[in-house]
């Protein structure tokens, strides 16, 4: 990764903007979430006329609308998986439901419609929105490309038509329109698209490239290396899509024994009814034995085992920032024994930040007028660099002066007249030629580190204040020239920006991607959760992956990792018998996401592919907030396992009673209806903020 600040980026001409995403789809535009709302706002109406003893006409027939609306989805959905000779838990539900209604237990049947309902409608809106997000990806790539002719005439072209071999032109600001190798000109791209790398990288002949990335102020002559449908962009929509569909299919605890409880409940009961009838027990007897075992064995108290505790954990979770996209995510999240982590804007902020500023001895410069200087020359310049520049200043209250002849060079720096100083910022490897840096190619396995900084090291002479809030103690290093603090910063894991004063060097600044916080004591409580430390994915070069891994207790490293590679990875670990959680934020991030038995997206930075495509968002950017809802799942499958053991309980004694003696009818009600009462009540639980666990601290 280059470490010049070097260009403005251009806006991209009218007719090579990328067509705007697609509008995502409404929520209301679903019938799960019509049919859900419908059933929800029926059973709330009805509740107060319940409870306060209105007329039975009224509640019952807001009840009953409830039951319609709320039971038609899952009632058909039950009835299709019936015709193929199966019995599933939504015709069961449905079944129950209306049982308890016909025994009076109205407020309970529709309580289960409304609750199986809302679940359906979450899962639907996950569903669309992610199929949103991967047509929107489609987008990054532009629609149209410049193409050049053997006689060096133009013509604007499909992107899609585009063969290896073609020749493009890239202009200024333009996203570039196919994979290929640069064979003219020079520029910087911000291809955080694909690699998740924060800064721009430099281009030139010879260095690759990707569809969909953003070219900088430079133009670059490109042959297309790859088909458009062979692009690393297009294999991502391609890897997003087969991940979602191949996942294993998605099932709560209770739903995996549904079919044999369904079958066994059915036969039993008819069972209960035709053997005390043809030894001669008589017809209302019989009759009356079976309904009481099929209100006492039917599954409400054991589905209610399973949603409350859930429900609740995925409030508490939201309340603390983190969203659980269904009841069926919130299970797996504690289901996992092993994390990857991404680097850049997941372990990291994802924002370049001014770590240090080194004056040169015999300047007579301090930090604060290098500082100045420096932003002052690069207050002009959107360069990511130039912004953690300028951002130092202003913190710091530095006055800036006005900059003239400003000029950009792509691979160099930029260059400004400031109160009468030409002041040159950029590459130490083009500006201080005594460096010897080597020029680092932006191939994924091998560009140059961008790791987090370690704490701001601004050093003067004693009294000069950091330039970042967080800096350490200032340090004096009279004795070092350019090509030292050059090779200080960059072994420290900063981006080293030469700045010079008439030709003449002046100092050293030092920027880059600061860690989390939190990363550390996240890792920590990660590798206690699941019994293994995390591993890192990251699509940044090798040493800048170890040094970050190094700094937050990980020792199994993966780096320079495309997108399909990451998913290999994943899936290698599936294959073992392992269930990953993937914590991630960018669109090279997103097959994994999918690909993963859970998926986690960091909320603040993360893109939209990534943040549809994931099971669950960090909504603040709280790192720590990863393993908090991992423990919070685990904690919620305890309740559901607890629930279990009480509704058997109950369900054994009541039927055994039934089968072996005379259970009354109202006794076996009351049994029935204590035992859901007494299992929703230990699932809400988990509504308490106690209930949510500590966050990891650094």
């Amino acid at each position: 990764m280059s470490s010049s600040l070097d260009q403005r980026t251009a806006p991209a001409p009218e007719d090579s903007r990328p067509t705007p995403l697609p509008r995502r789809t409404r929520a209301y535009a679903l019938p799960e979430v019509r049919w859900a709302l419908a059933a929800l706002g029926l059973f709330l109406l009805a509740l107060p006329p319940y409870l306060l003893g209105g007329p039975a006409w009224l509640w019952g027939a807001l009840f009953a609308g409830a039951y319609a609306t709320g039971g038609w989805e899952p009632g058909r959905e039950g009835l299709k998986a019936l015709r193929e000779r199966t019995l599933d838990v939504d015709l069961l539900m449905v079944v129950a439901a209306l049982g308890a209604a016909a025994i009076g237990q109205v407020l309970d049947g529709a309580l289960l419609i409304v609750i199986f309902a809302t679940s359906g409608a979450l899962e639907a809106v996950a569903t669309a929105r992610t199929a949103d997000s991967v047509r929107g990806l489609l987008d990054l790539a532009p629609a149209t490309a410049t193409r050049l002719l053997a006689d060096g005439a133009e013509e604007t072209v499909d992107a899609g038509l585009l063969v290896v071999g073609d020749t493009v032109l890239v202009r200024p600001g333009e996203r570039i329109g196919a994979d290929g190798e640069v064979v003219g000109g020079a520029s910087e791209v911000d291809q955080a698209t694909i690699t998740g790398e924060p800064l721009p990288v430099a281009k030139e002949t010879g260095d690759e490239v990707f569809a969909g990335t953003v070219n900088g102020t430079g133009a670059l002559r490109v042959r297309v290396g790859r088909e458009p449908s062979d692009s690393v962009i297009a294999r991502i929509v391609r890897m997003v899509e087969e991940a979602s569909r191949t996942k294993a299919p998605t099932q709560l605890f209770i739903e995996k024994v549904e079919q044999r409880y369904s079958v066994s409940m059915v036969l039993a009961t008819l069972a209960v009814f035709a053997v005390p009838l043809a030894f001669g027990d008589d017809l209302t007897s019989a009759l009356l034995r079976a309904m009481t075992f099929m209100i006492v064995a039917s599954p409400c108290a054991v589905v209610l085992s399973t949603m409350p505790p859930l429900l609740s954990a995925i409030a508490n979770a939201g309340r603390h920032g983190v969203l659980a996209k269904s009841a069926v995510v919130m299970e797996r999240l504690g289901q996992v024994d092993a994390v990857a982590l991404d680097k850049t804007g997941t372990l990291t902020e994802g924002t370049p930040r001014l770590t240090d500023v080194r004056p040169l001895p015999g300047t007579g410069l301090d930090a604060d007028a290098l500082l100045r200087l420096a932003a002052s020359a690069e207050h002009p310049s959107e360069h990511p660099l130039a912004r953690a520049v300028v951002d130092a200043a202003r913190e710091r209250g530095l006055a800036l002066a006005p900059a003239g002849a400003f000029a950009a060079t792509p691979g160099r720096g930029v260059t400004a007249t400031v109160e009468g100083r030409r002041i040159e910022l950029g590459s130490p490897a083009r500006l201080l030629p005594d460096t010897h840096h080597a020029r680092v190619h932006p191939h994924p396995d091998t560009r140059p580190a961008h790791p987090e900084a370690h704490h701001a090291r601004v050093h003067p002479h004693p009294d000069t204040h950091a330039a970042h809030p967080e800096a350490d103690h200032a340090r004096v290093h009279p004795e070092n020239d350019p090509a030292s603090l050059v090779r200080e910063l960059e072994e420290a894991g900063s981006t080293a920006v030469a700045v010079l004063r008439d030709g003449e060097p002046v100092g050293v600044l030092g920027v880059a991607d600061r860690l989390r916080p939190d990363a550390a004591a996240t890792v920590a409580a990660l590798t206690r959760l699941t019994g293994r430390a995390p591993v890192l994915l990251t699509g940044d070069n090798e040493r800048a992956a170890r040094r970050v891994a190094g700094r937050v207790g990980i020792t199994d490293v993966r780096a320079g990792l495309l997108p399909e590679e990451k998913v290999a990875a994943v899936r290698a670990w599936e294959a073992e018998g392992r269930r990953v959680l993937v914590v991630g934020d960018g669109v090279n991030d997103a097959p994994a996401l999918a690909a993963a038995h859970c998926g986690v997206a960091m909320g603040r930075v993360g893109s939209d592919l990534a943040l549809e495509t994931a099971d669950a968002v960090v909504v603040r950017d709280e790192l720590a907030a990863v393993p908090a809802v991992v423990a919070l799942s685990r904690a919620a499958h305890r309740l559901v396992v607890q629930n279990l053991v009480i509704a058997g309980a109950f369900i054994a004694v009541l039927v055994a009673w039934d089968l072996f003696g005379t259970l009354p009818l109202p006794l076996g009600v009351a049994g029935h209806e204590g035992s859901t009462v007494l299992v929703g009540l230990n699932g809400l639980r988990l509504l308490r903020s106690a209930a949510w666990p500590r966050p990891a601290r650094s």
